[in-house]
């Protein structure tokens, strides 16, 4: 795909968010003109940097994960591919910059937290999941039953863990599927399978299972330390949840105002702190595992080039004005809405599944998946019906989360019959599409909906006399496409059936 194509592609994902915000923006709820020019220089830039990030992915991250996984198989030393697999997601995960800022806003929340131990129990039940996953491809073992074990054994411990980390939990397992490391994970995966399975279609699952990993590990460290802050006296789950929200928010509050400067070091910096761990791994792979040819390295230095540059140039337009516009668009319509309740209320709710549908086809991740499920499948699953089903996933869980924000109820009553019904679906499902879903869940909560979509809903929820229950936005935007995607499956087995039924008769 050409550099044109991309671009056009992206700007048909971009450009109808731009059009829904200008269009409150000037109408029912009016925002500074200021504003508005910052927002659509942020959303060029979005465009601009996507593109680039695209082409980058293609050049240099993907073709390395599938080198990666394709020669650590090939040394035919399961022992050496789950130490590999467990130090990737390691390094990976400590060094995402989601992480470090997520681990500071549950130290705010819960000062008996420590920063440093947090974020490795986070890494670490990344790591863990990522060997599993791995384990799971080489040895053929059923995807649905890994996950239904998996997720069985959360729940379990879920129903140990204090309330006030349930949504922590299901956050983190979002804040670890960054938009270098999806890719890069995703074509590990995929090189795995080629050479073992001699197949494609036991490659897709891996970043569905690894995002267990982290979702369980904070849920275990709550419960090892729960007498140390949790109790009569400790905090309410709803005391978490109003401050933890801001994780997303608050990485860049300095910047709302700021310069444009300190707007490009600080995309910089995130671009730099996401690269350099798999910038250092292709080194090490290069000298010790993949051995390739000069033009093949030169390549490889253009693509990580690439998705280094059109990284920062999208986060830059995150920060320069798309999460600002977010928050100042959620106050005010928040605002509106709580004063005059009614129909505004509905608008209110109705504009938040509308930015989620859409928003979510802009995701870098979003895009590197769909890209490879139409590769691997030989065009028969259709990029544009994917990103429909996860469009509508994502906009009904922007919508729940906002009922929620409204309503105030605990997130356990979306999240345990969500699981239930996703783990429900995979006994009709074909097992292709459940670990698509299940990848689907981590790449949806990626630095757009954790940023405008977050900023927008703890806009709202803040204009909702001090109402801050939104908390587990990135949660149930990680859970819906499950949904979503099976019943995407089932519907795509029903119609190959009938068409193989067709085609009996008329022969």
């Amino acid at each position: 795909m050409n550099i044109l194509h991309k671009f056009k592609e992206t700007a048909v994902s971009v450009l109808p968010v731009m059009a829904i915000v200008f269009l409150l923006g000037l109408t029912i709820v009016p925002l500074e003109p200021l504003l508005l020019l910052r927002f659509f220089i942020s959303g060029v830039l979005l465009i601009i940097g996507l593109t680039i990030f695209l082409l980058g992915v293609d050049l240099g991250i993907q073709p390395m994960g599938e080198r990666c996984g394709a020669a650590l198989t090939k040394k035919k030393s399961l022992l050496l591919l789950l130490v590999v697999a467990f130090i990737i997601g390691f390094i990976v995960t400590a060094a995402e910059p989601d992480i470090q800022v997520f681990g500071d806003q549950v130290r705010s929340v819960f000062p008996f937290v420590n920063k440093t131990s947090f974020t490795f129990v986070i890494a670490g039940g990344v790591g863990i999941f990522i060997m599993l996953g791995l384990l799971r491809t080489v040895t053929n073992l059923s995807l649905k039953w890994t996950l239904f074990i998996s997720y069985t054994i959360l729940f379990v411990v879920a129903f140990f863990a204090s309330d006030a980390f349930i949504a922590i939990g299901f956050d983190s397992g979002g804040a670890t599927t960054g938009p270098m490391t999806v890719p890069f994970i995703m074509a590990l995966g995929l090189g795995v399978s080629s050479v073992r399975a001699g197949k494609d279609d036991n490659s897709f699952g891996l970043t569905g299972v690894s995002s267990v990993g982290p979702v369980l590990a904070v849920l275990i460290y709550a419960i090892v330390v729960n007498g140390a802050g949790f109790g009569a006296g400790g905090p309410s789950a709803d005391s978490g949840t109003a401050n933890a929200l801001s994780v997303a928010p608050e990485l860049v509050e300095g910047l709302q105002f700021a310069s444009i400067s300190a707007i490009i070091l600080s995309a910089l910096h995130e671009s730099l702190t996401s690269i350099a761990p798999l910038f250092g791994l292709f080194i090490i792979f290069q000298i010790f595992l993949l051995k390739m040819t000069a033009r093949q390295v030169i390549r490889m230095l253009i693509g990580f080039a690439y998705s280094f540059i059109g990284l920062t140039v999208f986060l830059a337009g995150v920060y320069g004005g798309f999460m600002q516009t977010g928050k100042v668009l959620g106050e005010s319509f928040g605002a509106l809405a709580f004063t005059k309740g009614g129909v505004w209320m509905f608008l209110l709710i109705l504009t938040s599944v509308l930015l989620g549908a859409i928003i979510v086809c802009a995701e870098p991740a979003v895009w590197c998946l769909s890209e490879q499920v139409e590769t691997v499948s030989g065009g028969t699953i259709k990029r544009k019906m994917l990103l429909v089903f996860l469009s509508i996933g994502t906009s009904i869980a922007i919508g729940l989360a906002m009922w929620r924000a409204i309503a105030g109820f605990n997130i356990k009553l979306i999240l345990v019959p969500g699981y239930i019904i996703s783990m429900l679906l995979m006994l009709f499902c074909p097992e292709l599409f459940t670990g698509i879903a299940f990848d689907s869940g981590g790449v949806a909560s990626g630095p757009l909906t954790s940023t405008f979509v977050l900023s927008f809903a703890l806009g709202a929820a803040n204009s909702s006399s001090g109402s801050n229950d939104s908390f587990g936005v990135i949660a149930l935007v990680a859970m819906m496409p499950l949904i979503a995607i099976q019943i995407m499956g089932i519907v795509y087995k029903i119609k190959t059936s009938k068409n193989q039924k067709q085609g009996g008769q008329s022969v």
